[in-house]
């Protein structure tokens, strides 16, 4: 088999592909011989040393990779042997850059009608993020008003559709002119480009009395604000913190990274109280042990897919060999939509 490994932190140059031997099937598991890898930005950040869940359970040298879509190659004891040969898509806890991966049968789902190979391994990470942060943490209710940051991106193309399938009006915010057809054709009430437009004025504008759902990943440039632009009884949810870390180069700038840090908002339990808002934050890597998660949501997603509700993701392929210019494409923050990984 083939993978991607990286010895230690650093830029593109680590990203090393090597021959490895065919891993071993151990009960209840399953092999899947990958077609397609899903490219995460959080693939990016395990590669910078800064993913605090890739140095707790694996450490150097690691392969990235959250998602993969293929043929079963081989099943344990235990596993439905009618599974050989079957197409499917499966979630691992790091491993995913790689020709074969073995996860524990849980975690392998049937690829859906509506879903290519590739179009699968684009599939799980982003909508299970979303689902928790709409479904699990912030449990929108038809009419509330949302707004969904980086909107064109995966998860933020995942937000927009489930916000809108809740019955929510959603604003949009995106950050290129080229992305403002993609956020509303996913449904988006209102679409505000932050690279032409004054971003907060125009939320205001949108939903004067603040949002009752906040969704964002940016970090330090617009978690005060998302903050302050969340009405009473609103729940704000972060889930990364993408403008801290770099955009080109594919190293982190630690004089920025520092400053960024001492700048991110201390939310205070008393003002929380006293301006009656939420603050919610998750990292899905952390909660592989949390099965109820996995199987209540990929039943919603899987359910959302069939009758329309969420449409197959936008994918752009990279050559497993061009693995490192698909980090780079990520860390741009041009992309619309997901990358994938061909083998």
């Amino acid at each position: 088999m083939r993978k991607v490994t990286i010895a230690r932190a650093g830029g593109y140059e680590e990203l090393r592909i090597v021959e490895a031997a065919t891993p071993a099937v151990g009960d209840g598991e399953v092999r899947v011989d990958v077609a397609f890898a899903g490219v995460n930005y959080a693939d990016c950040v395990v590669r910078m040393g800064l993913y605090e869940s890739a140095k707790r359970y694996v450490g150097w040298p690691i392969t990235p990779g959250f998602e993969v879509a293929g043929t079963v190659g081989a099943v344990g004891t235990g596993v439905d042997p009618s599974l050989l040969g079957s197409e499917v898509f499966a979630v691992t806890r790091f491993g995913g850059y790689a020709s074969q991966v073995v996860v524990p049968r849980r975690q392998v789902f049937a690829r859906p009608a509506r879903l290519s190979l590739a179009e699968a391994a684009a599939f799980p990470a982003v909508h299970m993020t979303a689902h928790v942060a709409l479904a699990e943490l912030a449990h929108p209710r038809p009419g509330e008003r949302v707004l969904v940051h980086a909107a064109a991106g995966g998860v933020g193309s995942a937000l927009v559709q489930l916000a809108k399938a809740a019955g929510c009006h959603v604003t949009a915010v995106v950050g290129a002119s080229a992305k403002v057809e993609a956020a509303r054709a996913l449904g988006a009430d209102v679409v505000i480009d932050r690279s032409t437009e004054d971003l907060w004025r125009r939320a205001e504008a949108a939903s004067p009395r603040g949002f009752d759902v906040v969704l964002d990943a940016n970090g330090v440039s617009t978690l005060g604000e998302s903050y302050r632009h969340t009405a009473p009884m609103g729940r704000l949810v972060v889930y990364g913190f993408h403008s801290m870390l770099p955009r080109v180069g594919g190293r982190p700038n630690w004089l920025k990274l520092a400053a960024d840090w001492l700048r991110t908002p201390r939310f205070n339990p008393l003002s929380l109280t006293t301006e009656s808002r939420s603050v919610l934050a998750f990292n899905l890597s952390f909660l592989f042990d949390r099965t109820d998660l996995m199987e209540r949501g990929m039943s919603h997603l899987l359910t959302a897919l069939d009758d329309g509700s969420l449409r197959p993701p936008t994918v752009t392929r990279y050559r497993f060999e061009q693995v490192a210019e698909a980090h780079a494409a990520l860390e741009s923050g041009r992309t619309v939509g997901k990358l994938v990984l061909t083998m």
